[in-house]
């Protein structure tokens, strides 16, 4: 078993992740800046599903500091009999992510996406981490690329800095895969959801809208498709990405898309109220459907999603009912 540094621990993918590393016997060292880009009580409630497990060690830190960083890095390969031990592998999850928002600030985007990637391979090459694993987005496939999308399709067009960041981060993963040998799996996560997830994501929004009795925002006409993954199946694949494969990217979806209004229909039925769907005008930076071709997983990962929609969805409706003298309280505007 290997002690793994786990970036972005406390985001919504992080903290599944840590779980099931946990659960194998790892020791993860998880790092986090716990920013604010959205409200932090979210942060905190995963970190705390996470403090006191055996084998789990937490540093609050920003991967765009390269010095703290690469203290960290050294400490590690010194902390218990001076021999050269560096992390096993390394799990990059920490990112700005969104699409909207990258619009409104693109800057902060490329530090943490692309320099912040970049610091982390030149430690790996430094103190020799052999496998590097990047958390990537669907949102690279634009507006024309045929559906299901495929890991060999032209991702040139980037509709929003969000996903030109992104790219970049890939990019920059191959060439110290090229130069260097680090083993690298890049994998690209199609619209995750599920209990405590990001509260910019519809599902998340929806279930707190419709719950409380709030106008839905829906942006288009509701007839945009999304290709939900429950997180624990995103977590489980993951954490197969840490097997050796050279050089990869690897789409993580559920390949059965979801058209937005079926989803209301479904949520509101879950929380027994009706919805009052207010429309807005499409935003240029979204895709009108999001579809994975999840062949490659299961080729190379041994991996496919095992859970279905609507039992998904009933786990957030549970959470959010769970936890919603505050979680009625988190923005999602």
């Amino acid at each position: 078993m290997s002690h793994i540094l786990l970036t972005g621990c406390a985001g919504f993918i992080g903290w599944k992740v840590a779980e099931f590393l946990l659960a194998d016997g790892h020791t993860v060292i998880g790092v986090d800046n716990v920013s604010d880009a959205y409200d932090v009580r979210l942060k905190k409630w995963r970190l705390a599903q996470l403090k006191g497990k055996p084998g789990f060690e937490f540093h609050r830190l920003d991967i765009t500091d390269r010095e703290v960083l690469k203290d960290l890095f050294l400490n590690q390969r010194n902390r218990r009999d001076g021999h050269d031990r560096p992390f096993g592998a390394v799990i990059n999850l920490a990112a700005r992510a969104g699409v909207r928002q990258s619009v409104e600030n693109p800057w902060i985007y490329f530090d943490t996406n692309v320099s912040g990637t970049l610091n982390l391979l030149e430690l790996c090459k430094e103190v020799g981490v052999k496998k590097f694993v990047l958390a990537s987005t669907s949102s690279l496939y634009g507006a024309n690329n045929p559906r299901p999308f495929r890991e060999d399709a032209n991702t040139d067009g980037p509709l929003s800095p969000y996903a030109a960041s992104k790219k970049a981060a890939e990019a920059v993963c191959y060439t110290y895969h090229y130069l260097y040998g680090i083993d690298v799996t890049v994998l690209r996560y199609f619209t995750v959801y599920g209990p405590a997830g990001r509260p910019d994501m519809s599902l998340f929004r929806f279930v707190q809208w419709i719950s409380e009795g709030r106008p839905v925002m829906v942006y288009g006409d509701g007839q945009q498709s999304r290709d939900f993954t429950y997180v624990d199946d995103i977590a489980r694949g993951t954490v197969a990405a840490l097997k050796p494969v050279g050089f990869d990217v690897i789409n993580l979806g559920s390949d059965q898309p979801v058209v937005l209004t079926e989803a209301i229909r479904l949520i509101e039925r879950l929380v027994d109220r009706t919805a009052h769907i207010d429309f807005k005008p499409r935003h240029l930076a979204d895709v009108l459907a999001t579809w994975a071709d999840i062949s490659k997983a299961g080729k190379i990962l041994g991996w496919r999603p095992q859970t279905k929609f609507e039992e998904g969805v009933k786990k957030l409706v549970a959470w959010y009912r769970d936890n919603r003298t505050w979680a009625k309280e988190i923005r999602t505007d």
